[in-house]
């Protein structure tokens, strides 16, 4: 019979722990618990490019109405039929982004010829973003083509739809964007 470089270290393995006595209850004890065991899983798909592999997020907090969840793990979810629980160098760095120190948690505008950012309330961001909506829209609104045909469109902006975004949200965006006369239209996520 011959000897494989394996098959010695599983002979050696087993025959020291038998022959000299280890007893390795002890070391079972000293098993630490994994960080993820008390967390709660949320399934999510990773916001940064149109493939939309699942990710799961593991949370850490009580749930409580007033408190704020930390978030302590972001894996690949291996039942996604996409990614298999696989994920890319950002998939993986996802965590990193979303507890970043730097990471912007407030609307923020910089002025016209200045230089520097400035921190807006949500509301005036609104207001801001309609009134650039409905001046763009007056200025540069379509109604009739070359041949007086009725077109109704606005070929000023354009909208874009995310692979995070709900079937819901995209209906409604897609409803608002026909509304304004909005002909340039596209979602990364072509799933």
């Amino acid at each position: 019979m011959e000897l494989t470089r394996r098959g010695f270290f599983k002979a050696s393995t087993i025959g020291s722990t038998i022959a000299l006595g280890f007893d390795v209850g002890k070391a079972r004890a000293e098993m630490r618990e994994l960080k993820i065991s008390r967390t709660t899983e949320t399934r999510s798909t990773c916001p940064y490019c149109a493939v939309s592999c699942g990710v799961i997020i593991h949370t850490l907090g009580d749930r409580a109405k007033n408190s704020t969840s930390a978030i302590v793990h972001i894996e690949g979810d291996p039942d996604h039929p996409i990614n298999r629980g696989t994920l890319c160098p950002k998939g993986i760095a996802l965590k990193e982004d979303i507890s970043h120190r730097q990471r912007l948690t407030k609307p923020m505008v910089r002025r016209p010829g200045s230089d520097k950012w400035e921190d807006i309330s949500w509301n005036d961001a609104i207001s801001q973003i309609a009134k650039h909506i409905k001046t763009t829209r007056d200025k540069c609104f379509v109604a009739k083509n070359a041949q007086g045909q009725v077109v109704n469109r606005n070929p000023g902006f354009g909208m874009i739809g995310g692979c995070t975004d709900t079937n819901e949200f995209n209906m409604l965006q897609w409803k608002a964007g026909a509304s304004w006369g909005v002909v340039y239209r596209d979602t990364q996520a072509r799933v």
